[in-house]
């Protein structure tokens, strides 16, 4: 009995410790390159889970004297790992989102509609969201709407002319379109776009370069909207995809119930991964370039592809406030697949928005969650904000 305490403690230690190192390492993610440090970034994608180990080891060690010392090493490793746990995890619970809107501030809606599902449940020969998605993007009123993989089909007056049915349907007349990806024939045409109800006084557009030409990331577009007397900066951006496919998630599966494949099926997910986090994080670099530049109230919104422990999420926020942070509470999951805790897609602001109240919804109809955000602007605080 007494070798099998000892076997036990000295396991114990060796897990707790392991735990910790790779913490600590995760923690580190937001400060290296992905290019480079390809290895942290896979941590950063299971920070929740070395969380949860480091809570377990500290709360076991409060109960058994031995471990002790090691109960105090893990509560020393999260003081330590707190801002990652901190952007990870909003604090703000009990305040339910309000549906009617503060007449005084702005409401900003950002969603990855997947191309309203109009191709892929066409494929399973079933009926498209569109409307279902339209009808509940109306019922929320936003004043900007920041789409991402917005598709559509020409020429107008065409069913699949989406730019006409969202302007007419929900009382946006004005809108910025990237325009990524184009048929030959024009007969088809995907990007991000933003629609507002405010007009839009000017904009621009950067195209992200993509050497080896392959399809899985779209434009960062921004426009001034004149809202009152004041202007305001929106950006919206769909950064590099992982381009999982149903093999790769097959693979998933693989990996998850450790079958005998699980060589062949984690050597083809983290190739995917490496590739996605080494463009992700050069892509972030040069959002946070523009971003830099924005010396009137601006924002940021879309599908970074990324968790908040990651390079890209900590390049372009900077100095900037997480809506869902300020707001909102819980781990905020706005992807539905591979994990519960994968909040991707972001509303981050500069000190010219004060953010009243934020909440993502889940909704059944994109593999996305939309992000909604009421915010009031600050002139005294943004006038003159020079970086």
């Amino acid at each position: 009995m007494a070798n099998l305490g000892k076997l036990t403690r000295r396991v114990f230690i060796a897990l707790n410790i392991i735990a910790i190192v790779l913490f600590l390492l995760a923690c580190a993610n937001p400060y290296l390159h992905p290019g480079k440090w390809w290895f942290i970034a896979l941590l950063g994608l299971i920070f929740p889970l070395l969380l949860l180990a480091i809570g377990c080891f500290f709360i076991v060690g409060l109960f058994f004297p031995a471990f002790r010392p090691w109960s105090l090493a893990s509560l020393i490793t999260l003081i330590i790992g707190w801002p990652g746990i901190h952007c990870f995890l909003a604090l703000h619970p009990g305040k339910k989102f309000e549906i009617k809107k503060d007449p005084a501030s702005l409401r900003l809606m950002t969603w990855n509609v997947r191309s309203f599902d109009e191709t892929l449940t066409k494929r399973r020969g079933a009926n498209g969201h569109k409307a279902k998605m339209l009808s509940f993007i109306d019922s929320l009123q936003p004043d900007v709407l920041c789409l991402q993989e917005f598709y559509q089909a020409g020429p107008p007056g065409n069913p699949f002319f989406n730019i006409d049915i969202v302007r007419d349907r929900l009382h946006m007349p004005y809108y910025y379109f990237s325009r990524d990806y184009i048929r030959a024939d024009r007969l088809y045409e995907q990007g991000v776009v933003i629609f507002s109800r405010y007009p839009i006084v000017d904009s621009s557009m950067l195209r992200y370069s993509r050497p080896d030409g392959i399809r899985a990331t779209e434009s960062l577009l921004g426009v001034d909207i004149k809202v009152g007397d004041d202007t305001a900066r929106i950006f919206t951006t769909h950064l590099q995809s992982v381009l999982f496919h149903n093999k790769d998630f097959h693979d998933i599966e693989i990996i998850k119930n450790v079958d005998d494949s699980i060589l062949s099926a984690t050597k083809s997910i983290t190739r995917k991964l490496r590739y996605a986090f080494r463009h992700r994080g050069d892509q972030a670099q040069q959002v946070r370039e523009q971003l830099d530049k924005c010396t009137i109230p601006g924002l940021i919104c879309g599908d970074f592809n990324d968790v908040p422990n990651s390079y890209a999420y900590h390049t372009i926020r900077d100095d900037w406030q997480d809506a869902f942070l300020q707001k909102g509470f819980g781990i905020g999951r706005t992807y539905v697949h591979i994990s519960p805790t994968l909040r991707i897609d972001y509303v981050l602001t500069n000190d010219g928005f004060e953010v009243l109240q934020c909440t993502r919804f889940v909704t059944p109809w994109s593999d996305h969650h939309p992000v909604v955000a009421d915010l009031r602007l600050v002139r005294s605080q943004a006038a003159g904000r020079v970086k």
